[in-house]
């Protein structure tokens, strides 16, 4: 199990200082960082928050869903939603924190997000103001992330969890190593159900069989490989496909499109 940080990223009351500037930013990195892995608490904030990730794959847990966020995407987390975030790698990310005001024009429900080159941008140069009232250049672009995020198509990057403790053990075991191809009643009995049982309990606790469940994981956990520069051939081959053609039928299946064509797009 990953440890739990033993200190907050930020300061908890910048965080519930729902009023004050548009936002403001924060690193993530340092407080994930670690071979062993790094989870937060359950926590929530008055303030909205978007998580960036420059390297590695961040899980935002939520409810009962695991959100994962690669490399080169976005993690939207509404105010006062209970969250983890939970680093089984090294990774290194920061964060944006939104007042309450700006909240009002953003999404109410978590999201993944593949910023465009125009939000990619100005995040950037969001992340390198000081701390304290931003001038009304800062304003203005603020008011810019604020509309890109808005209309920013959310990607299902969600993975839902099951309930059941046999379960869970079953999914964190392909989580850490999404190549294994063993068949469902393999996973039955080391679960210690019949095949037929962990199906349909796999099937009401997530909304999705196994089956469905490992390719969709298998795709998430593709996709910072791919951006990474890793080829098509290389990261099927590493995650259990027998060609790459079957890797890239379940991705377009997933993410509607093709794995290069999804790279040349999330690249600026």
């Amino acid at each position: 199990m990953a440890d739990q940080t033993p200190t907050p990223l930020i300061d908890p009351q910048l965080a519930e200082a729902g009023e004050g500037p548009m936002l403001f930013a924060a690193s993530t990195g340092p407080a994930l960082a670690g071979a062993g892995g790094r989870r937060t608490a359950r926590h929530h904030h008055a303030r909205g928050q978007l998580v960036g990730a420059r390297h590695g794959l961040l899980q935002i847990e939520v409810g009962t869903a695991h959100w994962l966020l690669p490399a080169g995407h976005l993690g939207w987390i509404p105010p006062h939603l209970p969250h983890a975030l939970l680093a089984r790698q090294q990774f290194d990310g920061w964060s944006l924190y939104f007042s309450a005001a700006a909240c009002a024009a953003l999404p109410s429900q978590p999201r993944i997000l593949a910023p465009g080159p125009l939000l990619a941008a100005a995040i950037a140069r969001a992340r390198a103001w000081p701390a304290g009232a931003l001038g009304a250049a800062q304003q203005r672009l603020a008011a810019v992330i604020v509309d890109e995020i808005a209309g920013c198509p959310a990607l299902p990057l969600a993975l839902p969890q099951p309930l059941d403790r046999r379960l869970q053990r079953v999914a964190r075991a392909l989580a850490e190593q999404p190549h294994d191809t063993r068949e469902v009643a393999d996973w039955a009995a080391r679960a210690g159900l019949s095949s037929r049982t962990l199906a349909r309990r796999w099937q009401a606790e997530t909304g999705m069989g196994l089956a469905q469940w490992r390719q969709r994981l298998r795709v998430l956990h593709a996709l910072p490989r791919l951006l990474a520069g890793e080829s098509v051939t290389g990261t099927a081959l590493s995650l259990g496909y027998d060609t790459p053609s079957a890797f890239i039928a379940v991705f377009k299946r997933e993410l509607g499109t093709t794995p290069a064509r999804y790279v040349q797009a999330a690249r600026p």
